[in-house]
């Protein structure tokens, strides 16, 4: 259980976007408590409405369909939409953050998840080593 890095949205295989769309629809139905995602609630609600508008952009640029968004709407009812958030939990999804994502995601590479084509998996890794790069010289 983990939300991903936002920069890294486009970078996920379907079935790892599909799986961001369940994990925060699980959230909005009981506010699910977990290790890698408490940190979440640590943040006004407008963070977790941002990055959940990020998911959702993503499925709508890749045509993928959803049945409903009944819960996140409950879930957001009290909630300034126009609030802009540019850059959701902000002071977690870090440079150290991607570099876990990325790490998750290049097992799942390696290990020949069916729908993480090579060239998606190209893409995360030239984004991470310059991350990496960026790092190295400061």
């Amino acid at each position: 259980m983990r939300l991903w890095h936002q920069d890294m949205m486009d970078l996920l295989p379907k079935s790892q976007l599909l799986a961001q769309w369940r994990e925060l629809n699980s959230i909005f139905a009981k506010e699910d408590r977990h290790i890698l995602i408490n940190y979440i609630y640590e943040y006004p609600k407008e963070h977790l409405y941002a990055y959940t508008q990020l998911v959702l952009r993503e499925m709508s640029e890749r045509a993928i369909k959803i049945r409903t968004v009944d819960k996140m709407n409950h879930y957001f009812k009290d909630i300034d939409p126009t609030v802009k958030i540019e850059k959701p939990f902000h002071n977690h999804h870090n440079d150290t953050y991607f570099e876990i994502c990325y790490f998750n995601l290049k097992e799942k590479y390696l290990r020949g998840q069916k729908d993480f084509e090579e060239s998606r998996f190209q893409a995360l890794d030239t984004r991470y080593k310059s991350v990496q790069a960026r790092k190295d010289m400061v």
